[in-house]
């Protein structure tokens, strides 16, 4: 007979992350999911995505821009508590910031393929957050430089040649998709020689 695991709370979270503050988890189902550690393009395309759209948004004051480490407690009945790699949160749903979980999904958000990720399970992710409230959710993967927009309006992919635009969320923002890609300095060091 097999006995069911125990389902586990935020609490419960809080207190494994103090027992091991150098780990990434997450809350899923009742269960905790401990992230490992990503390789460092996808890191640095989720970086970039971040400062492109922190450039944007903290001048005007738009709201908050969160990286991978800022949880959402999630409004579903398990009480998910989830990350993703780059979120926003407009200023008049969270006009201060916490150092809990936050109670408030966020508007935007973006998950980056690492070699590691599941895509299936990165679109469920994806898609958790758009049920809850999410108005746009961004599939990244770096290995193929495509995006993969999911919003109301169904999904949209983008390329190199295009730029992501969210005129509903961020009037005026841009962001032209082969900007966030990890560059390559090799050619650069090949023809200046090895500084």
């Amino acid at each position: 007979m097999t006995q069911a695991k125990p389902r586990l709370t935020a609490k419960d979270l809080e207190k494994v992350q103090e027992a091991f503050p150098d780990y990434r988890m997450e809350l899923v189902g009742g269960q905790i999911t401990v992230m490992s550690p990503c390789g460092i393009e996808s890191d640095e395309v989720a970086s970039e995505i971040n400062r492109q759209l922190g450039n944007w948004v903290r001048p005007r004051r738009l709201g908050r821009i969160v990286g991978s480490s800022g949880g959402y407690k999630l409004p579903n009945p398990d009480e998910d508590v989830r990350a993703p790699d780059v979120s926003f949160i407009k200023a008049v749903r969270m006009p201060r910031t916490t150092q809990d979980y936050s109670q408030v999904v966020p508007d935007l958000m973006f998950e980056v393929v690492s070699k590691t990720d599941s895509l299936k399970k990165l679109r469920a992710k994806i898609t958790q957050f758009l049920d809850l409230g999410t108005q746009v959710g961004i599939l990244v993967d770096p290995r193929t430089s495509i995006m993969e927009v999911y919003s109301d309006r169904g999904k949209l992919t983008l390329s190199n040649d295009d730029t992501l635009t969210l005129p509903d969320l961020l009037p005026g923002w841009e962001m032209e998709v082969a900007s966030i890609w990890a560059p390559d300095f090799e050619e650069v060091y090949t023809d200046e020689g090895s500084e």
